[in-house]
């Protein structure tokens, strides 16, 4: 693959996950997804990075753990720490099955959970006026779903917030979704621009993190 030009994604990349069985499913998520992945990571960092003001590190997901069931999705990160991503607040790309996802998370694993909640029951409204309605929201970074916040009320982001603070095991991931037939994903140059622009829009998430 060209250095500088990223090639989008194809049908045959969502196809990986559709494939039984963990080794074949690797064998082909390393061959077509992972090298797209890590040129995407290296791509983005030097943006990212001067947009958060600090450096970010790329980590792309290698599914080490796992034994028996196969990845249902895959991604890249970005976090403010070379040796790993998830203990902190970071930015991620990923694919499932049936979209891309662009997102700002935070999983159970960061303290910084707390810190988040409360951000989101003292700035709501500038969370609501900051993040566009077409955004997402979700509490599992495991699940392909997740809801609108067009489609959320006041109190059920209060209730994001609330489970940040109070459950352990909670989690919260806030971005955009496309889906795997949206011809954006296609065309490498707009998809790299969207994820620039997606990042810039969940920046004040990130901040609040560490508020």
């Amino acid at each position: 693959m060209n250095a500088t030009v990223f090639p989008g994604f194809k049908t045959s990349d969502f196809e990986v996950f559709s494939i039984d069985g963990l080794e074949p499913r690797m064998e082909a998520l390393i061959d077509r997804v992972r090298p797209k992945l890590t040129m995407l990571g290296e791509m983005i960092q030097p943006h990212l990075s001067a947009l958060s003001g600090e450096e970010m590190y790329v980590h792309v997901a290698k599914h080490a753990r796992r034994t028996v069931n196969p990845p249902k999705d895959t991604w890249v990160a970005w976090a403010a720490n070379k040796r790993g991503y998830k203990a902190l607040p970071h930015f991620e790309v990923g694919m499932f099955g049936s979209h891309v996802f662009v997102v700002f998370a935070i999983i159970y694993e960061s303290p910084r959970k707390v810190d988040f909640g409360k951000a989101i029951a003292s700035r709501l409204q500038e969370i609501r006026k900051t993040v566009p309605d077409h955004f997402y929201w979700s509490t599992d970074h495991m699940s392909p779903q997740g809801t609108l916040q067009s489609e959320l009320n006041d109190q059920q982001l209060l209730e994001i917030g609330s489970k940040l603070q109070n459950v352990k095991k909670s989690e919260v991931i806030c971005g955009l979704r496309i889906d795997k037939d949206d011809p954006l994903l296609s065309d490498g140059d707009a998809f790299v621009k969207t994820v620039e622009q997606t990042f810039e829009q969940l920046l004040p998430l990130y901040k609040m993190a560490f508020a």
